[in-house]
């Protein structure tokens, strides 16, 4: 397939919804480097000379260091203050990127011993997103995520949690960490309740395992969006169901990239994927370990698979249908997304500083 001309319209001043966004994740490198020297934490070199970080975690030793170097950077989070700060920055850095709505995911129980438990640290969150999308201009929903190395149970506390809070910032319930060491079906349970209060499903899946971890999503948790899903393209039929289902996947280049599933940006399956039917979602996943935001990932859409202009403003729309942004976030999105189209190059390049998601 020959590739689309590359547009000079700004990708920044492309109005979109960020979906799939880590709370640690999202930290400025700065703010972690400001942070760790504030409370004494020590940063290895993997997260200050030589950062952003090298990783492989297709095996258990590459995951292991993955997630160590994450928690590393949760622990210089200490005080309520860091909490807004985190949240904050990263409302100005979506406003930045183009991003009109953020949905930020977080699994209280890794901060809950600092926090108070679980129901102190949910209604942080809550607080300090609330604070950063009035300060920001950027819509923020918030989805509580499992851990799937923790018993079913936990993840069954978590989501009647969730379920207390959907009038207040929570949209969806979602499942992360190693997909090798905890399977879609032991958490049914939990996403049942979610479901029926009505939150969003958003498992991961597909990243680190094959179609029969997506299929499981699919099937047993009755996902609406995928967290990556990128591994359904070995299975065609189960992506022919995706993209009739409209179920959405979250695709994360850099970080498809930076974790070894694929081995460059070109070999991540976003073009086959579209092409497919199947709703995508770019999102930049952990920006504190890959190094970029979301802004890059439409970027290696356009340089490595060839999206035309139109293409990128179809992705941007698939972004905002599949979040759970009120209506009138939505409209004036999508409204955005049609005038960057009908902007000329040049006049949308003068628009650079002020993306119309954020006008």
């Amino acid at each position: 397939m020959e590739p689309h001309p590359v547009s000079e319209r700004p990708i920044r001043a492309l109005p979109k919804a960020h979906l799939h966004l880590h709370f640690t994740g999202s930290m400025r490198h700065s703010t972690l480097v400001e942070l760790a020297a504030r409370h004494g934490v020590h940063l290895p070199d993997a997260l200050v000379e030589e950062w952003p970080p090298q990783l492989h975690a297709t095996d258990e030793r590459g995951w292991f260091r993955f997630q160590r170097l994450y928690d590393i950077a949760r622990s210089v989070l200490r005080t309520p203050e860091d909490m807004r700060r985190l949240l904050h920055e990263t409302a100005e850095d979506e406003a930045a990127e183009g991003s009109g709505w953020l949905e930020i995911q977080v699994d209280p129980s890794g901060y809950a011993a600092r926090f108070g438990g679980l129901t102190p640290t949910v209604e942080l969150v809550l607080d300090a997103a609330r604070e950063a999308s009035a300060a920001t201009g950027v819509g923020i929903g918030v989805v509580i995520a499992a851990n799937r190395t923790r018993h079913p149970l936990d993840a069954k506390t978590l989501a009647r949690l969730a379920v207390r809070y959907t009038d207040q910032g929570v949209v969806g319930f979602g499942l992360s960490n190693d997909e090798r060491r905890g399977r879609a079906y032991d958490f049914e349970g939990a996403f049942r309740i979610a479901r029926r209060g009505g939150l969003l499903a958003t498992p991961h899946g597909g990243e680190l395992l094959g179609p029969q971890s997506v299929r499981e999503c699919l099937e047993m948790l009755r996902a609406d969006r995928i967290g990556h899903g990128v591994r359904a393209v070995e299975d065609r039929r189960l992506l022919d169901e995706i993209a009739e289902r409209q179920v959405t996947l979250e695709v994360c280049p850099t970080s498809n990239v930076g974790l070894g599933v694929a081995a460059t940006p070109r070999d991540v399956p976003v073009r086959t994927l579209f092409d497919a039917g199947a709703r995508i979602a770019l999102g930049a996943d952990d920006p504190l370990l890959f190094g970029s935001r979301l802004a890059r990932q439409y970027e290696l859409a356009r340089s490595h698979h060839g999206f035309s202009d139109a293409e990128l403003a179809e992705l941007a729309r698939q972004s905002v249908h599949a979040s759970a942004a009120p209506e009138h976030i939505r409209k004036r999105l999508l409204e955005g997304i049609d005038e960057w189209l009908r902007l000329p190059a040049a006049d949308a390049r003068e628009s650079r500083e002020a993306p119309a998601a954020c006008r």
